[in-house]
């Protein structure tokens, strides 16, 4: 018998597949849905700090800053009506879906600064949430900031939320540091309870025919894996935290691939608006027959098998592999 179960947050989950923040989360009938496919666990769809912002008249501190010299760049955050969900909503929402479901239900807070919305950390605690993934998906873009002051607004973030909080912390952040393992360590320190690599850069797009910046999202593919597997396996074993793969995620070979670096799950999100709820169930039963075609009885003897410490050959994540990818490559005439 395969044993598929792996541990998060200090979760029992029966596989390591996470459905992560995302539309498909807005509507506790889905939610039903994705746990009779096969997920183990659910990252609500976030509650974004602008709407708690609103209600507590802060955002336009937030968006004035710079407005002098940046005006035209006021109309690239969204319009707060365009939200389906208010923060009272959200909480209303995240209790009738942990009512709906036996899996876990993990809530998701979108934001940088602590501020006032530490306080909806605890009520999205109190709603019954069973852990709460900070989504930090922050563009810094004031010349005048270093970048010794956004990470110290990361590493703030996380210790004043987990001094507020009884529930274990994620923290789903970008790769965009100068030293990712360094900030990785201090999130760690500053009491992160898993890392969750990396949040997508969804970076907008010209309309030259109206001359007006628009949002772009494109769903991600298994080659983004790549990024996410290289860092986790850099990574594991360095770290108190747990790792989570999100970006990517697409097959039960994604999945393996994920385990073998360290993770202890692997979220996925475009793999199922692509190819709908039921590919949950699809990736489950790949990723068994995968494990018993292969002679492995359990995802724990095969997480961190690939990792840094644990190859023969660690340079392969280093300078030394750069170089002889480019030196391997043979141009066809």
């Amino acid at each position: 018998m395969i044993d598929l179960s792996t541990t998060y947050l200090g979760l029992d989950l029966k596989n390591p597949l996470v459905v992560s923040a995302s539309p498909l989360c807005e509507d506790v009938d889905r939610i039903r849905r994705l746990e009779e496919m096969g997920a183990a666990a659910i990252v609500l769809h976030s509650l974004f700090e602008e709407q708690i912002n609103v209600e507590s008249h802060d955002l336009d501190r937030y968006l004035s800053h710079g407005a002098e010299s940046f005006a035209e760049s006021l109309s690239y955050f969204p319009d707060m009506a365009e939200y389906r969900l208010g923060p009272e909503d959200y909480l209303e929402h995240l209790h009738r879906a942990r009512a709906a479901v036996g899996v876990p239900v993990i809530g998701s807070l979108n934001g940088i600064s602590t501020g006032g919305w530490i306080r909806y950390a605890k009520m999205i605690e109190d709603a019954g949430a069973e852990a709460l993934e900070l989504n930090v998906y922050y563009i810094p873009t004031d010349p005048e900031l270093t970048g010794a002051q956004v990470e110290q607004m990361y590493l703030d973030l996380v210790r004043d939320v987990k001094a507020t909080l009884k529930i274990p912390v994620a923290v789903k952040l970008g790769p965009y540091f100068s030293a990712m393992a360094n900030m990785a360590r201090r999130l760690d320190q500053a009491g992160a309870d898993a890392l969750v690599l990396f949040n997508r850069f969804y970076q907008p797009d010209f309309d030259l025919e109206k001359l007006e910046v628009v949002p772009n999202l494109v769903l991600s593919t298994s080659y983004e894996l790549r990024l996410r597997l290289c860092w986790v396996a850099i990574l594991y074993g360095r770290l108190r935290a747990d790792l989570a793969v999100t970006g990517g995620v697409h097959t039960a070979e994604d999945v393996v691939k994920t385990m073998m670096a360290g993770a202890k799950v692997a979220m996925m999100t475009s793999a199922l608006l692509a190819r709908g709820m039921g590919h949950l169930a699809t990736v489950r039963a790949g990723l068994a027959s995968w494990l018993e075609e292969h002679e492995y009885t359990s995802i724990r003897q095969m997480q961190g098998s690939m990792s840094y410490r644990s190859i023969a050959n660690p340079a392969a994540f280093e300078r030394a592999n750069y170089m002889k990818v480019l030196s391997s490559y043979t141009l066809r005439t």
